[in-house]
């Protein structure tokens, strides 16, 4: 699986939870309830965990963003990309 994160999407992590490069890094994690159209009844949360298993990383502006290998199963075979809503001013999440 693969993760990818735009700038923008990047960007608002950053301005939003006030991270500095290198010192931060964003996990997507599974999480249950909410809406998903891959997974009934379970979404997508973040955290700010240190990596310890990833299974997709990306890193941007200075940001590692990851999935740990004990989500994977969430994803059954998609990629996961995180784009902006420009309307919405917020991240959304699809997949491929």
């Amino acid at each position: 699986m693969n993760l990818t994160i735009t700038d923008e999407a990047a960007k608002w992590y950053i301005d939003e939870l006030g991270l500095k490069g290198n010192e931060n890094s964003i996990r997507f994690y599974v999480r249950y309830g909410g809406y998903s159209p891959i997974q009934a009844g379970f979404s997508l949360g973040i955290s700010d965990d240190a990596p310890i298993s990833p299974i997709a990383t990306t890193e941007i502006m200075g940001i590692q963003f990851f999935i740990e290998e004990k989500d994977a199963w969430y994803f059954e075979g998609h990629d996961l990309v995180v784009g902006f809503n420009t309307k919405m001013k917020e991240p959304e999440f699809s997949y491929r």
